[in-house]
């Protein structure tokens, strides 16, 4: 292909030379201080042969030049200011001399101030900025830019992923890109979560985004990385074809553009791509609390997924460690309609559980495996191959504490901590939380337990978290931690209200969820079976607590 021919790399709608050539009629009017972006003109212009270019760039400019002349009042700036995204291409030395102000926000994007005016939006310079004042400038272009209306569509994706598209016919739509989390509480009644949110603004009519807030992000940025390409290219108003990660008021570009080839790829960066490993791992095991959980599993259903997990095993020994996934979600399904652990199909539940969690990580030898109503299945000899799963250790180790396994418990802490470090889905803290696990159930110095237990509380603060949602790790993940302290201080009252607390923080996060996981307060309730057995005075009959596991009536045998 001719250099000529080929897409131009700032307007991507024409060619190279067509591109030079629509530059080279718009230099003169450049002459008067302010910016014109080519993009609207050069849609324009790819629709009209060129011998029509120089007349509809001379009435483009002519509009411009009638709508704004400047020298407006402070008052009447700061009436119509509004906060404005631009793209960066047009933005030439020349006129960058005249907005020292405006700053580049992200790769391709440049925050700038805009007069709204009756027939055309202007771009305020240095001189429009220093008489409307900075700070009474940036509040105004902030409130008149969140005044602006949208209307909101919830787009589903495959993966069950939800994107949000605002758009309106406000060229302003996209620049609202820059206070995402205040657009999409206007917009769906909540702020972004604390990860933040992929974004996309292909036109100054329209932004799409995406909150990160479980494992649906892997689907969710290929699906807006194919929009925004599509929907830049048809423009009008292009802004730009880009991928962003909104994030504490800041956007970072995950497109990287090769130039010379005009290719596009995504690459997070390592921050972006902790946090989806982490929520995408989370999600897997169902514990995150989203609109997937929201409606109860069949507890039929769920056992006859084990049971074929477990049947598949001899010939497919690595679907271990989705058979022990299934089983820990029928053992807290089954406390839906047996919230004490009551019945036997309940047991037989938790029982397999056990099972299959001691297998995956420490191996087995054949025994049968109970499903309720004489429905068995064995498990066959496993070899010890350990998987780099920290939170799947966590849970087996917590389901051995609840069924009483000491053997178990035991074998559980010899799995090498230099394996489940490995695992690069979670923060650290979980890795020192098993740590201290390990070393209290090997019957280590009580200093050496209090040292690791120090190191995990203080890997968990919010500013070193880099892989789980705070929420998550505020009101579940952290809790087991919490009551552990209590525990082996010997401080009964304090226990006692920390159990209340994690109990009560277990409900605000799942809410109305469904979700298996809802059911039970897993660590919490390996904490409470510790300290039950401890002589602490545990309340009884608590919800997400099944009674008879805590107080061991419930516990039978297990192969």
């Amino acid at each position: 292909m001719n250099a000529d021919d080929a897409p131009d790399s700032g307007l991507t709608m024409l060619t190279s030379a067509q591109a030079s050539h629509l530059r080279a009629l718009a230099a003169p009017y450049a002459q008067d201080g302010h910016l014109h972006p080519l993009d609207n003109l050069a849609h324009l212009c790819r629709k009209v042969p060129e011998e029509q270019w120089p007349d509809l760039v001379a009435a483009h400019f002519a509009r411009l030049q009638q709508a704004s002349q400047g020298g407006e009042s402070a008052d009447e700036l700061l009436r119509g200011v509004h906060a404005r995204l631009l793209p960066a291409e047009p933005l030439t030395p020349e006129l960058a001399g005249a907005l020292r102000y405006a700053r580049v926000v992200a790769d391709g994007l440049v925050f700038a101030y805009a007069l709204d005016g009756p027939t055309s939006v202007r771009i305020l310079t240095d001189s429009d900025v220093e008489r409307a004042g900075t700070e009474q400038l940036g509040q105004a272009a902030y409130e008149n830019l969140m005044r602006v209306p949208v209307e909101h569509d919830e787009v589903p994706v495959e993966g069950q992923a939800t994107l949000h598209s605002l758009y309106g016919d406000s060229p302003f739509v996209a620049s609202k890109a820059l206070f995402l989390s205040a657009a999409a509480r206007q917009a769906v009644g909540e702020p972004l979560p604390d990860a933040g949110a992929l974004v996309v603004v292909p036109t100054r009519h329209n932004l799409v985004y995406h909150p990160i807030a479980d494992g649906s992000v892997v689907y969710a940025v290929n699906s807006l990385a194919a929009y925004a390409l599509g929907a830049h290219e048809d423009g009008p108003g292009a802004l730009s074809p880009r991928v962003y990660w909104w994030h504490r008021g800041g956007l970072t570009s995950l497109t990287v553009i090769d130039h010379e080839t005009l290719t596009f790829s995504l690459q997070p960066p390592p921050q972006l791509l902790g946090l989806m490993k982490g929520l995408v791992r989370l999600d897997r095991a169902g514990r995150l609390a989203t609109r997937a959980g929201a409606t109860a599993p069949d507890p039929a259903e769920l056992t006859r997924t084990t049971a074929e997990s477990i049947a598949r095993l001899g010939q497919d020994p690595a679907g271990l460690g989705d058979a022990f996934a299934s089983a820990v979600a029928l053992a807290h399904a089954r406390c839906a309609a047996d919230p004490r652990a009551a019945h036997v199909d309940t047991w037989d539940a938790w029982a397999t559980a056990v099972q299959l969690g001691s297998a995956l990580f420490t191996g087995a030898q054949p025994q049968d495996c109970h499903l309720g109503e004489d429905l068995v299945r064995q498990l066959p000899a496993m070899s010890a191959e350990p998987p780099a799963d920290a939170r799947a250790w966590l849970d087996a180790l917590y389901l051995a504490v609840v069924c009483r396994r000491q053997d178990r418990i035991g074998h559980l802490c010899q799995v090498p901590l230099e394996t489940l470090r490995q695992d690069d889905t979670v923060d650290e803290y979980v890795l020192h939380w098993i740590d201290t696990l390990q070393t209290y159930f090997s019957r280590r110095s009580m200093d050496d337990v209090v040292q690791k237990l120090l190191a995990t509380m203080q890997t968990s603060m919010p500013e070193a978290l880099t892989h789980a949602p705070k929420d998550y790790v505020n009101r579940v993940d952290y809790q087991p931690t919490a009551l552990f302290h209590r525990l082996v201080a010997g401080d009964h009252d304090a226990f006692a209200k920390a159990l209340a607390e994690a109990l009560e923080d277990h409900a605000g996060y799942w809410g109305a969820s469904e979700a298996p996981r809802a059911r039970v307060a897993l660590g919490p309730l390996a904490m409470a079976s510790l300290a039950y057995d401890h002589g602490f005075p545990v309340a009884q009959d608590e919800r997400y607590l099944p009674l008879y596991l805590l107080n061991r009536e419930r516990i039978e045998d297990i192969p």
